[in-house]
């Protein structure tokens, strides 16, 4: 029997109501329905392990889809995005139709993405600390007043020092989202890249810079009052002295698409740019 995950945002009344839809569709077409909160499903059960589903569907906003991510990681299991959010730069389908998501799912009509995770150590001393890892981004930012001082290092070279709010090391499905609202580029998801940028930097060289996610970006701490946040979900405080070893990680997450169309096209529908004057065809 085929099962399907259904990941709901707890406290919104419109992610329940569509998730008892797509749960009562899906069991008409003999699939079993799983869910991290099974309360709010009819006839959903708990997940045991998440191998078990075939597909996952989450009914919320961007912040839905990264808890999701925390579910999946490591596991082949699509997610499939309904934005019931604000912007939902990462949930594809805004206006949803159960007959739609059913119908892609039964036929396995969807396009699926690969989405680079990046991965984080902390070692203090000689010791590692704490280690995780992000689909959006890693960022080192002071918890104080107090100005943060940062040693960035590229593949065991020396870049720069900085006075300065923090960093943000992203990805390309980062890239979008707070290293975006931090005046970072826009990387289209299929590059393979990673976006390095400092925050309110005291430094004549503090531009945002792309590299290769192949590089190992290592980043001393030499002020007290900072921390470390992953997707600005898990945070860990940080000493002076400490140091912070940021790679690709092994997984992927994969986010699969009913009607991908184009990243551009996102790219405009998302955040409304203004097209007026293009003589192709809207999307």
């Amino acid at each position: 029997m085929k099962r399907v995950l259904l990941i709901v945002h707890p406290t919104r009344p419109a992610a329940a109501k569509f998730a008892n839809e797509l749960a009562k569709k899906f069991v008409e077409n003999e699939f079993e329905i799983l869910s991290n909160y099974p309360e709010l499903v009819l006839g959903a059960k708990e997940i045991f392990d998440v191998r078990d589903a075939d597909w996952a569907v989450v009914l919320g906003g961007d912040g839905t889809i990264l808890r999701a991510a925390e579910i999946v990681r490591g596991h082949k299991v699509p997610i499939i995005g309904i934005n019931l959010g604000n912007v939902g730069f990462l949930a594809e389908i805004s206006q949803p139709s159960v007959d739609e998501i059913v119908k892609a799912v039964l036929t396995s009509n969807i396009h699926i993405e690969a989405r680079l995770l990046l991965k984080y150590e902390i070692k203090r001393g000689e010791k590692t600390i704490s280690q995780g890892w992000a689909l959006n981004e890693i960022s080192i930012e002071r918890s104080s007043t107090q100005m943060l001082e940062l040693f960035l290092q590229i593949d065991g070279r020396p870049l720069s020092k900085w006075g300065c709010d923090g960093v943000i090391c992203a990805t390309p499905t980062g890239s979008t989202a707070y290293a975006f609202s931090a005046g970072g580029p826009v990387v289209w998801p299929e590059v393979s890249a990673l976006v390095l940028l400092p925050l309110a930097a005291h430094a004549l060289f503090s531009r945002p810079m792309v590299v290769s996610p192949d590089c190992e970006v290592v980043i001393d701490v030499s002020s007290e009052s900072a921390q470390i946040s992953a997707d600005g979900l898990r945070h860990v405080e940080l000493q002076k002295g400490d140091r912070v070893e940021i790679t690709k990680d092994a997984h992927t997450v994969e986010l699969a698409y009913i009607n991908p169309g184009n990243f551009t096209d996102r790219l405009v529908a998302k955040f409304k740019l203004p097209i007026e004057g293009w003589r192709g065809d809207i999307a």
